[in-house]
């Protein structure tokens, strides 16, 4: 059975869009990515411009041969700069200006608008636990993982979901992929700061119930994990994802506590045991522990 290990899916198919695409391709890059491709578009577009004043001639000012003068002609028509070493004197000229000039006009709204709205997104720093444990809670086998806000404000009404996708065969002989949501002891928290435990208690009518290490690693099981809310900064709206596979699923071990209580009474959080485990006792319902 094929592995799907790799977040990679081959579409085929699918109808382009490339201005679309652009757009939401210059929001999720990195910075120092746009900064790079806002100066790349810069250049490109005076170099093209210094070759229509080349070609065109009637600058007065650039040395003759000098593709040089031309380009910093446009530079300094595009940057609305004017010095006034360099100018047009002819009719050539003069529209090649004034086609630049719109050209400045429409480059410079478009990369303000990207940069604005780069800005003015909300991008959450949600993190989750490396791994999820699985143990006896109460008698009761438990999956749970961590999740936290990295930020120093607040998620309000913060809600979390959990879905389990693992690979079934009908009767017919279909292989097919699906997708059930988990049960969880709380979905909803109405503040979310450093670290809340995500339980799912795996009850008889939990589709994790009587399942095994091995079980789960042949019905490639997976956990997509979503968390929404809204940041009490910004007043914008957060979400987060996060994808477990079956080899991130420890048997037989719990989250460490991260909390302690000190000597005057406040509690202590201790955010370097965010990913950390510790092994559980074997049960009877449970013979995964230590």
């Amino acid at each position: 059975m094929a592995s799907r290990e790799s977040d990679e899916v081959v579409v085929v198919g699918a109808r382009h869009r490339p201005l679309r695409d652009a757009y939401h391709w210059l929001l999720r890059i990195p910075w120092w990515g746009l900064v790079l491709v806002i100066v790349a578009s810069f250049l490109s577009l005076n170099v093209l411009f210094a070759l229509g004043y080349a070609r065109v001639g009637g600058v007065m000012g650039v040395r003759p041969g000098l593709l040089r003068d031309d380009f910093f002609f446009s530079v300094q028509t595009m940057g609305t700069i004017g010095y006034g070493a360099m100018y047009p004197a002819s009719d050539g000229a003069h529209s090649l200006v004034v086609a630049e000039s719109v050209v400045s006009l429409i480059f410079t709204a478009l990369s303000t608008g990207i940069v604005f709205a780069r800005f003015s997104r909300s991008i959450s720093r949600v993190i989750f636990s490396t791994r999820v444990c699985i143990s006896p809670m109460n008698g009761v086998p438990t999956l749970a993982f961590r999740i936290g806000n990295d930020r120093a404000s607040t998620i309000f009404e913060a809600i979390v979901r959990v879905s389990l996708i693992r690979t079934e065969r009908t009767a017919e002989g279909v292989v097919f992929y699906r997708l059930v949501d988990l049960v969880l002891s709380r979905e909803r928290s109405p503040a979310l700061a450093r670290s809340w435990t995500v339980l799912h208690p795996i009850t008889p009518e939990s589709p994790l119930f009587g399942m095994s290490p091995t079980s789960c690693k042949l019905q490639e099981v997976e956990l997509v994990a979503t968390v929404v809310g809204t940041d009490d900064t910004s007043l914008q709206p957060v979400h987060a994802r996060h994808r477990y596979l079956a080899a991130d699923l420890v048997w037989g071990a719990r989250l460490a506590d991260v909390l302690r209580e000190l000597p005057d009474g406040r509690l202590e959080l201790d955010v370097r045991k965010f990913d950390a485990i510790a092994p559980s006792e074997k049960t009877e319902a449970f013979p995964y522990g230590a």
